[in-house]
């Protein structure tokens, strides 16, 4: 291992690897365990990344892909692995303002990414709690969502070509920038969600979109499950296509973020069923506005929601958003398990109530807190029963009602390790023997980020 490391720090040059003590302490992440690597490379280039892979192929050990290290399912452990972080390479190289795409190499963080695209004057729709600190690579890797999938779709629907490395250093250079290209088997696919086992995404190019040059917001109080899908599709219907987020609170999620120590402060009165961010993006201020407001009126005419506050300016706008975001709450109770879930909407109220049961049952006390996009289906499931140690309980829980419904196990998270168990719940058979022959086609000595997804 110590010839490893040696071969690693002459190719990759002054700052490159960083191992021993140094390496552990930057194994560390509020969110995610990641373990403690055998070393962290740090390539400047693609050449470099290929290198990484063909070095540490030879020796027979794994390379995990870091990317901002806010995943939620161990998909970064790297315990006894290289660790590959490609934060040295996070240049934009080209935006095309002709063509819409952006090029970008896989550590740039996606809020600077937004950024770029909107000084040119374009639209990078994909938008996460975690823009702040999720990189390139990583959302790609993992197909991230956020908060406008139920207009512009996950991360694979804003993806033209990439740029990967495979397990012997093989460099794919797919960089599509068309929209139509029917040329044989859409490679990308194969390495978006994929969570690096089957290749190092290095670069991407992004579509983009025109600059919204308007965007309506409000927060709406909704009691009723019953009420939700119908005034999704009302307000969906009646915008015309411009909506562009549809986030729903449960109550003890609303109650949480509105209250000391988090720093929100409620925008409707506590009381309700429901909390409803809804947004919307468009071409004409002042006609989106006050077709917006027109449409608000209407559902609260008919009853589709009880009260309704409309953002007058970006600050209030930022205060609605700042309470869908403050997650972190969620925790300030004690232990908790994570989920990240999606079923359709129909089975969503029974589905929640059976968990419910079947929580509080098993610990009285038990706490569950809920909030999702809901419009495509996900919801985020915090549980909290005040034992460290029932994770594998609360996950037979969580998981075991979805399979007959029609649910998955993972929305927008991955798998990564947290969720292996648990996969052939949302896959078939025949499906996970794929996924393995793949596996096994692409990285046959099993070393990029092994033993996640399909083990």
């Amino acid at each position: 291992m110590q010839s490893l490391v040696a071969d690693l720090e002459r190719s990759l040059g002054a700052g490159g690897l960083v191992s021993g003590e140094t390496a552990a302490e930057q194994a560390f992440s509020p969110w995610t365990r990641l373990g403690k690597p055998m070393a962290i490379a740090r390539p400047r280039s693609t050449d470099e990344v290929a290198q990484v892979l063909r070095t540490a192929g030879k020796a027979g050990v794994p390379v995990v892909p870091w990317g901002g290290r806010t995943g939620l399912v161990d998909g970064a452990h790297a315990e006894g692995a290289i660790a590959l972080s490609l934060e040295r390479m996070a240049a934009i190289e080209e935006i095309d303002p002709i063509g819409s795409t952006m090029t970008v190499q896989a550590g740039c963080v996606l809020e600077k990414a937004c950024e770029a695209a909107d000084a040119a004057g374009l639209f990078l729709p994909l938008d996460l709690g975690a823009r702040g600190s999720a990189t390139v690579g990583g959302v790609v890797s993992t197909n991230a969502g956020g908060n406008r999938v139920i207009r512009y779709g996950m991360t694979r629907d804003m993806i033209l070509g990439l740029e990967v490395v495979l397990a012997d250093g093989t460099v794919i250079p797919a960089m599509n920038r068309l929209i139509k290209n029917n040329t044989g088997y859409d490679l990308k696919q194969l390495f978006i969600g994929s969570e690096g086992t089957l290749g190092v995404v290095t670069r991407a190019v992004f579509r983009l979109r025109a600059k919204p040059a308007s965007q309506s917001t409000a927060f709406l109080a909704v009691d009723g499950f019953a009420a939700l899908p119908k005034l999704l599709r009302r307000v969906d219907s009646e915008l015309g296509g411009a909506l562009s987020a549809f986030e729903v609170m449960w109550p003890a999620f609303y109650e949480l973020v509105t209250t000391e120590p988090a720093a929100g402060r409620s925008i409707l009165p506590p009381g309700h069923d429901f909390y409803v961010l809804v947004e919307s993006l468009g071409a004409d201020p002042q006609a989106d506005g006050e077709r917006f407001e027109e449409v608000l009126a209407g559902v609260l005419e008919d009853g589709l929601a009880a009260d309704a506050v409309v953002a007058k300016s970006q600050g209030e706008r930022d205060r609605m958003w700042a309470l869908r975001d403050d997650v972190r709450q969620t925790a300030r109770n004690g232990p908790t398990v994570v989920f990240d879930i999606s079923l359709p909407i129909p089975q969503m109220e029974a589905y929640l109530d059976e968990v419910r049961q079947a929580l509080t049952g098993r610990w009285p006390r038990a706490e569950l807190t809920v909030f999702g996009h809901l419009g495509d289906g996900n919801l985020h499931l915090i549980a909290g029963v005040g034992d460290s140690k029932a994770r594998h309980e609360i996950e037979d829980i969580v998981y075991g009602p979805l399979k007959a419904r029609g649910g998955s196990v993972s929305a927008e998270h991955g798998i990564g390790l947290q969720k292996l168990a648990y996969l052939p719940a949302s896959r078939s058979a025949a499906e996970l023997a794929l996924m393995r022959t793949l596996k096994s086609t692409l990285d046959p000595r099993g070393i990029l980020n092994p033993g996640k997804v399909v083990g």
